[in-house]
Formats: structure tokens, sequence, C-alpha cells
């Protein structure tokens, strides 16, 4: 599976991007997809994650209210809504999906749980 991430930028605080992520190389309809990012000298942290039937969403506390990630299984595509960006949400943003949990209803918050990712894309919010 290769994924393509896409939509970073730059925004000011209070705007909004939208990230999308496109698979290639086999399905990930089955499988649960994860957003990631990582900012300058801290570690990679969860951000959002969507079950491989788009019915379960979560969200890190920090992002809860503001991002909202859903999924079109026909176009192989994951994509991530930010609004109300913060400039503490800049980082490198990751999508992410699961290879071994076939059709599971719950969404890993551990990077370790995912399998194939993106090349990341990079979101800055100035204030």
């Amino acid at each position: 599976v290769q994924l393509q991430a896409s939509g970073g930028g730059l925004a000011q605080a209070g705007g909004s991007l939208r990230l999308s992520c496109a698979a290639s190389g086999r399905t990930i309809s089955n499988y649960a997809m994860g957003w990631f990012r990582q900012a300058p000298g801290k570690e990679r942290e969860f951000v959002a994650g969507i079950t491989w039937s788009g019915a379960s969403t979560y969200y890190a506390d920090s992002v809860k209210g503001r991002f909202t990630t859903s999924r079109d299984n026909a176009k192989n595509t994951v994509t991530l809504q930010m609004n109300s960006l913060k400039p503490e949400d800049t980082a490198v943003y990751y999508c992410a999906a699961e290879g071994r949990r076939w059709r599971s209803t719950v969404v890993a918050g551990s990077a370790s749980r995912y399998d194939y990712w993106g090349q990341g894309t990079l979101v800055t919010v100035s204030s």
C-alpha cells in the first residue's frame, strides 16, 4: 500500500485546512485509518482515526471539536478537515493505515499498530 498525503500548507490561526490521503496498490477499505502529527522536537502523536466503515471516529483531546476525519472507500481516500487552527497545530501530518486487523471496530492510538504510512505533509499555523 502506498499512501499519499496532500493539502498541507500555511494557515492563519482560526483558519482551516483540509488534508487528503489517497491509497494505491491495495484497497484500504477494510482497515482502520489514522492521522498522526509530529512537531519539531516532539514525538509523533495520534490526532484522529476512523474505522473501516467510517461508522466510528476518534480524536485526540487537543483537536476534538475542531478536526473531523472521514473516508470514501469507493475512492480509497481519507480526509482530515481541520478548523479553528491554532499555532500549536503546526506539525508534519501523516496518514497511516492498519493492515492486520480486518474490519476492526476500534481504532488504535498507537503508531506501532499501523503498517503503512504516507510521506507526511507540513501544516504551519501562524498566529
